[in-house]
């Protein structure tokens, strides 16, 4: 199998990343502190295996009671434990095309089959989505989705689940900076599950934390395939105060969304087609330009963004929103090299 393959993360040298999604400021000084307190007082023993104090904090924030919801260790260790309780060898894991490439590992790790159903034109998905198939035990959709930043509506992935003859998991790493969420649609249909993390809009790419909503006879049974002790004392810490200061969330997603505009502005006013984004990214194409040239010449300028090429739908740049300061140098860089 070929291993999942994470955006150039440099040791050394100076760059600015625009590459990898990441949250371009600190997070909330509290975490900070949660952090230290708990290295001084908490290391010697081993962490609450549930994360109890963190569900409990982030069942308040969501309006939902802290037994709807499953830590982990990053979502990506979220994504491991759904695919290793639901699809065994053989099984069929469906998933949208193009998304999200740790979904297809994941189902390689577990000899599974990974079955690839395009986007349309509109980035909406068809009939073939919900189909009928030997073997099919979960359907991942990534809302809003990556590369393209685009979302599907509540009422049609609620349609989705209902059609869909096994459950459905909308991984939300990108929600805090949408217009809207599928945490009601939770309540709704006990087939639909999200997972989120805290490496976005938290700015904790960096401590590795992440969590599941689903309704609690699901939880439940999740708890038994998770590993014992999945997230430590200082990610369950850092993590809990993050969620706590809705405060810190609310100011930094307007700063992102207001750079998110600029940025796509600037895209646009150098001859890139950019797709309407509702995460901290943007997805530019050039119907002329040859964007593999791009990316090579932004990295020679210390500038990382993502390349990507897709079977059937061509190349693409996925930006991250970065500071104000980080996105004008990327745009200064590109007009210089239009000139």
């Amino acid at each position: 199998m070929a291993g999942y393959a994470p955006g150039e993360q440099p040791q050394f040298g100076k760059f600015i990343k625009l590459n990898t999604n990441e949250n371009p400021y600190p997070p909330s000084e509290a975490v900070v502190r949660a952090v230290e307190d708990a290295a001084r007082s908490g290391l010697a023993r081993y962490p609450d295996p549930v994360g109890d104090a963190f569900r409990r904090r982030a069942a308040d924030v969501l309006g939902v009671d802290h037994d709807w919801i499953l830590c982990g260790n990053g979502s990506d260790d979220i994504l491991t434990i759904l695919t290793r309780a639901y699809v065994g060898e053989g099984e069929l894991l469906r998933l949208p095309y193009p998304s999200y490439v740790l979904y297809k590992t994941l189902a390689d790790i577990q000899g599974a089959r990974a079955e690839e159903v395009h986007f349309n034109d509109q980035w909406s998905l068809g009939d073939d989505f919900t189909a009928a198939a030997d073997g099919l035990r979960i359907a991942f959709l990534p809302n809003p989705n990556s590369p393209s930043g685009t979302m599907i509506e509540l009422a049609e992935i609620l349609q989705l689940a209902e059609r869909l003859p096994c459950p459905l998991l909308v991984d939300e790493a990108y929600a805090d900076f949408a217009e809207t969420n599928c945490i009601s649609l939770v309540k709704e249909n006990e087939k639909i599950m999200v997972s989120r993390t805290m490496s976005k809009s938290y700015g904790l790419a960096g401590l590795r934390f992440g969590f599941l909503v689903a309704q609690p006879q699901v939880i439940a049974e999740l708890m038994k395939v998770k590993d014992s002790y999945n997230c430590d004392a200082l990610s369950i810490a850092g993590a809990t105060a993050a969620i706590d200061d809705q405060d810190w969330l609310v100011e930094n997603r307007k700063k992102v969304l207001a750079t998110r505009e600029r940025l796509a502005e600037g895209m646009v006013a150098r001859g890139f087609t950019v797709t309407d984004s509702q995460a901290n990214f943007v997805w530019c194409t050039h119907s002329e330009r040859p964007l593999q040239p791009v990316y090579e010449q932004l990295k020679s300028n210390r500038i990382l963004v993502r390349y990507m090429n897709y079977r059937g739908w061509g190349d693409g740049l996925r930006i991250s929103v970065g500071t104000d300061d980080q996105i004008d140098a990327l745009l200064s860089i590109l007009e210089r090299d239009e000139a």
